[in-house]
């Protein structure tokens, strides 16, 4: 299978920037009107996190000048974790996960986000992959695999994105239940965006919203129902490591 052409190294532009800020009212309009009509349940809590809300490490092979760390970026870490359980599914985790690797483009809202790979052979997630995300929030940019198996991936962000951490999708076996997990560790990349990630709070709602839609498809995808809603946790770490 050919491989897709070497990425233009990632920088951060402020075209780019006012670009992705101009997208920002249609992103913030379509998942207002996305929590607006949603009837799931969705459970929230929020509270003080500590170190052990800190990402996990990065493989020293995929750790190069255009990783960026959380030690990299602006204002405090949030450890979010999106859960739904997920009940009806004749899937096994490493079936499900196997459809979400293979087209996440499935699972995200088409007018809100989009996956393009620009390293790496054509096909689902590998390890030193590397994509585009496309959304209209100050996560939009570049992003490498450091991590997959049977059943999860994990992304790590590279220089010119808007967020600096990672962020892992997984599924597992609970009771007689699925449970898929989107688990992110981020903070904003610079202090443009930690003014809106931040301070007011625009992005992280539409974060929240953004995957919670991806629970909710994924849930869809196995041929299932999500049992309970969506529970979103988030922790806050203000005190973090330099880069």
């Amino acid at each position: 299978m050919e491989s897709l052409p070497d990425a233009p190294p990632h920088r951060p532009t402020i075209l780019r920037r006012l670009g992705t800020l101009a997208r920002w009212p249609v992103g913030i309009a379509l998942t207002s009107w996305r929590y607006m009509w949603r009837t799931t349940a969705l459970h929230r809590s929020e509270e003080t996190g500590d170190r052990t809300d800190l990402p996990p490490g990065i493989p020293d092979d995929l750790v190069d000048d255009e990783t960026q760390g959380v030690g990299h970026g602006e204002g405090p870490l949030l450890h979010r974790r999106f859960t739904v359980l997920i009940a009806g599914s004749s899937m096994s985790p490493a079936e499900l996960m196997e459809d979400v690797r293979g087209n996440i483009n499935r699972a995200v809202p088409s007018e809100v986000a989009y996956f393009r790979k620009v390293r790496g052979e054509e096909g689902p997630f590998r390890r030193a992959d590397e994509y585009i995300v496309r959304m209209p929030g100050p996560w939009d940019g570049p992003v490498r695999v450091v991590h997959e198996d049977e059943v999860s991936f994990r992304l790590a962000t590279l220089r010119g994105h808007l967020e600096a951490g990672q962020i892992e999708f997984s599924c597992a076996c609970e009771g007689d239940r699925l449970r898929f997990r989107i688990e992110a560790w981020a903070r904003a990349g610079d202090r443009l965006s930690n003014l809106l990630y931040s301070r007011l709070g625009v992005s992280k709602e539409i974060q929240l919203n953004m995957w919670v839609h991806v629970c909710l498809r994924v849930a869809a995808m196995s041929g299932g129902r999500p049992a309970g809603g969506v529970t979103i946790s988030t922790r806050t770490l203000t005190d973090l490591p330099a880069a």
